[in-house]
């Protein structure tokens, strides 16, 4: 192995460290081929733990220097480790200086300090820190910092640290130097410097509690027009945080800079956040409206873990999600809040949900299912996943369901009241919320609702109800169930709040009452659901009622009740929770699917039923309803998810039936689309605000719905149309959605519109990632998809070494374009094996995202079965492979 051998970390064998570093000095001479760092740390024995050598964290890294009290001192390495022995006892404190060398332009990873389009970056998230120098390069040691960068004034005018700007000046030969203290102690995974030619957009705001405080978004310059919704998004973040939660910006400066190559998506150093370009970059010429939601949502989330995550951090890398997990959650709340109408919020919560369950679900199920609190890990890299965040977000969210909003701000009041400044567990933020709210049903059962932590695997709720005409009672009996996952075989049983409404046959909400409460109420009410089985029972219920289950998504779970397609009906054209309708439409979706693709003879052409597209005409015709709800309503659920609901799948068969669906929706409705399309299509000046977005969203899929139906009848009307729509656009959003239409529908007329394109936007790096994104993803015909790919991989603006340009290709081909990938002659899988061979000797952390593909090849038919363990069994026979990638494909292939 190219990182020696790989062994386990487990949770369990958590200690104190041994020293405590107390504060850190780093000065920096910044040059591209050799850095010099000089690292002067006041460290002390913890008394608590035995006395030992320090043994400090260091990767690719050049030693010139040691002292300890500035005194030459003996030394060891073992492995990465520079192990000091002889240092002085007792529990008085000692300085410890270490210079090194390190040479940023040649590091490809990504992780520690780097060069990226002539300027140099950090990330030390999770274990980037031990690349920049020697350090207990752990996230319970936390330390208070001083930087001083030095650099050539000319090619790094601006220098960037941590915290405030204390000193800057002048130095000899042209170069120049600035210093930054952080006020507040931190890990080193928050340490962060920046150094180029950079511009910022800067605004100064004013706190709830009287305090100044000066806002900044580094660009390269010629993007400084595209960071106002950055920067309007950030002034949002601190108002909501303070409103909400009384978390005030802590601060005298706040700063984000943006670079194009970015492992993720930003990452939250205290003070000055790093971000990928995709999420700060915007405008109405050069970004959709995904964009400009995602750019809210991610400024948010870096910026609220100012305090959860920065403030209070986890105590080892196992409690990933205490900062992750809650983190999603409130920016997901920032974003509800934001929408403002009832409509715009269930859409969000929509959004957020077919995340978790196209993604999440699945990786519960497969060989890399892990709890939310993983128990081991080889390379903790791999375990920035869906659950921890996702996952860890819901399982946030249940709290909340179970204490109550303003409860939920109580128990988070008292989080910062107890673990301010300090190093912490799951564990703890649980008993904040708990303790905070004693008679809640999450105090009530607190050791049994944390097996959410401590526990993979998604729980499966079966529901059966029954109605007793002569006793007017309705019994509605839950019972849980929870899978193995790989080394849990015996699941105990969860708590899991399940808000719920009964329905009559004319959709009009029915009064709840069992027969202990006094009196009925209407409306939802949550239950809970603690034990293997429960049953409620519904008196004075007048008519055999339409269950309403699981509102809202309540809690991460499968829900299987046997609705009749009536009742889904009901649901969808009535229920009073949105989410529920969005459901309910899905579900009679599903059910057709699911009957095509496991029917012995071959799917034809007319998959779905009259009363289906009856249903579904009904909701685009509605006009109570908003746009962007009907867009998510007439959307079939993604092959993705249709395989999961399989025990063996057919990826052809699949993408066969899900094509044939969308084509017979297009043709049935063409008239509704077409009317869908005139109302919509127009949404005057730009904004990117809820009606807005989901008007342009409709419009987008009407548009596309009009172009596969002509591809059918040979019509050229409609790819006309969106030729002219394409060139005539006045903001990305509709530009991308006709030149969408026309690569969707595989229309001639889309060759010339990408030619188009590309000229259009050569210069727009983010613009030519949805432009590879968009062909890479398009729908498989005749196997032509995968022949494309490899010739994008061709084109003079690929770029292997920049993660954006190699997700835009190759993800979005082996990830997201299951109907392309998956060839019965195996060439997807081969090219796949290429793929992550050759990335992971330059990227690790991508390689192994892109390694995770293949996790779910248990559950293929053949041929696909044998074919992509044969490429799995390629990779892992590598000898020179990073434990990244090791990692994934060892337990991939695992009995």
């Amino acid at each position: 192995m190219r990182e020696g051998q790989a062994t386990a970390i487990h949770r369990a064998d958590y200690t104190a460290p041994a020293y405590w570093i107390d504060t850190v000095e780093l000065t920096f001479d910044l040059d591209p081929a050799k850095t010099r760092v000089l690292n002067k740390m006041r460290l002390r024995r913890n008394t608590e733990v035995a006395a030992q050598a320090l043994r400090l964290d260091g990767e690719e890294l050049n030693l010139a220097r040691v002292l300890v009290n500035g005194q030459g001192t003996s030394f060891k390495m073992d492995g990465n480790q520079l192990v000091l022995e002889n240092l002085p006892e007792g529990p008085d404190a000692f300085d410890l200086e270490i210079f090194t060398t390190c040479n940023p332009a040649k590091n490809t990873k990504l992780m520690g300090l780097y060069v990226s389009n002539d300027s140099f970056f950090t990330q030390c998230e999770a274990e980037g820190f031990r690349r920049i120098t020697y350090f207990l390069d752990r996230p319970d040691v936390m330390a208070s910092y001083t930087v001083t960068l030095r650099a050539d004034k000319a090619k790094y005018p601006v220098l960037l640290s941590n915290g405030n700007l204390v000193e800057q000046g002048e130095l000899e030969e042209g170069r120049h130097f600035a210093k930054w203290v952080d006020p507040h102690k931190k890990p080193c995974y928050l340490f962060a410097l920046v150094a180029g030619k950079l511009v910022a957009r800067e605004q100064r705001i004013r706190s709830r509690a009287g305090h100044d405080h000066l806002l900044q978004v580094f660009v390269r310059p010629g993007d400084l027009d595209k960071t106002e919704h950055a920067m309007n998004s950030l002034m949002a973040s601190v108002a909501w945080d303070e409103a909400r939660f009384g978390l005030p910006l802590d601060l005298e400066r706040f700063m984000i800079v943006a670079t194009s190559d970015f492992n993720m998506g930003a990452m939250e150093n205290k003070g000055l956040n790093i971000f990928n370009t995709k999420y700060v970059l915007a405008n109405q010429a050069t970004a959709t409206d995904a964009d400009f939601s995602n750019i809210e949502s991610v400024v948010g989330h870096e910026y609220f873990h100012n305090w959860t995550g920065n403030r209070v951090t986890c105590q080892d890398w196992f409690q990933l999600s205490l900062k992750e997990g809650l983190t999603v959650f409130r920016d997901q709340e920032f974003s509800q809040d934001l929408a403002g109408s009832p409509s715009a919020r269930a859409v969000k919560r929509i959004e957020d949900v077919r995340v978790l369950r196209t993604a999440q679900f699945p990786e519960d199920a497969g060989p890399m299912a892990h709890p939310v609190r993983p128990d081991s890990y080889i390379e903790i890299n791999n375990f920035y996943t869906v659950t921890i965040y996702e996952k860890g977000a819901e399982v946030v969210r249940m709290m909340q369901t179970l204490v109550g909003r303003e409860g939920f701000a109580k128990g988070m009041k008292l989080y910062f009241e107890r673990h301010d400044g300090q190093a912490v567990t799951c564990d703890a933020f649980a008993q904040a919320i708990a303790d905070a709210n004693p008679g809640s049903e999450l105090a009530q059962r607190l050791p049994q609702f944390k097996h959410w932590y401590s526990q993979a695997g998604t729980p499966r709720v079966q529901a059966i109800g029954r109605y007793d005409a002569e006793a007017h009672t309705y019994t509605l009996t839950l019972s849980q169930h929870c899978a193995p996952t790989p080394g849990q075989a015996l699941k105990e049983p969860f708590v899991i709040p399940l808000n719920l409404g009964l329905l009559d046959t004319q959709g009009r909400e029915l009064p709840l009452q069992l027969a202990h409460w006094p009196q009925a109420e209407t409306g939802t009410r949550t239950f809970v659901l603690s034990q293997p089985s429960e049953t409620l029972t519904f008196i004075n219920v007048d008519s055999a009622p339409v269950p309403s289950l699981l509102r809202d998504f309540s809690a991460p779970v499968v829900l299987d009740y046997a609705y009749s397609d009536d009742e889904l009906l009901t649901l969808l054209a009535h229920d009073s929770d949105a989410f529920n309708r969005w459901e309910a439409g899905q579900r009679l979706a599903l059910a057709r699917a699911i009957k095509a693709i496991t029917a012995a003879e071959a799917p034809g052409t007319e998959v779905l039923d009259d009363a289906y597209l009856r249903a579904m005409r009904q909701v685009l015709a509605d006009p109570h309803l908003d746009a962007a709800f009907k867009e998510l309503v007439l959307t079939l659920p993604s092959e993705t998810y249709l395989a999961e609901q399989l025990d063996v799948v057919d990826p052809q068969r699949i993408h066969a039936v899900r094509e044939a669906m969308r084509e017979q929706l297009a043709r049935a409705l063409q008239a509704d689309w077409q009317q869908a399309w005139e109302v919509n299509r127009d949404t005057g000046g730009y904004r990117p605000d809820p009606e807005s977005s989901g008007k342009r969203a409709l419009a987008g899929l009407a548009l596309t719905m009009l172009c596969l139906a002509a591809r059918h009848s040979g019509d050229t009307v409609w790819p006309g149309k969106a030729l002219q729509r394409f060139k005539d656009a006045g903001n990305m959003t509709d530009r991308f959605n006709a030149l969408s239409a026309l690569v969707i529908s595989g229309h001639e007329l889309a060759v010339p519109a990408l030619a188009r394109f590309h000229a259009l936007f050569k210069n727009e790096a983010l613009v030519i990632d949805k432009w590879f994104s968009l062909q890479a993803g398009a729908p498989d015909r005749g196997g032509n998809v995968l022949g494309a790919v490899r010739q994008l991989m061709g084109h003079p603006d690929f770029n292997l070494r920049n993660p954006n340009r190699a997700r835009s290709v190759i993800f979005s081909y082996c990830s997201a374009n299951p109907g392309a990938f998956h060839r019965s002659d195996a060439a997807g899988y081969v090219f796949w094996a290429d793929r992550v061979i050759e990335l992971d000797a330059i990227n690790p952390q991508v390689a192994a995202r892109l390694a995770r593909a293949l996790d779910r090849w248990k559950k293929l038919a053949e041929p696909y079965r044998s074919a992509a363990r044969e490429a799995i069994a390629r990779v892992a026979s590598k000898a020179e492979l990073s434990n990244d990638v090791r990692e994934v494909v060892t337990r991939a292939l695992a009995d």
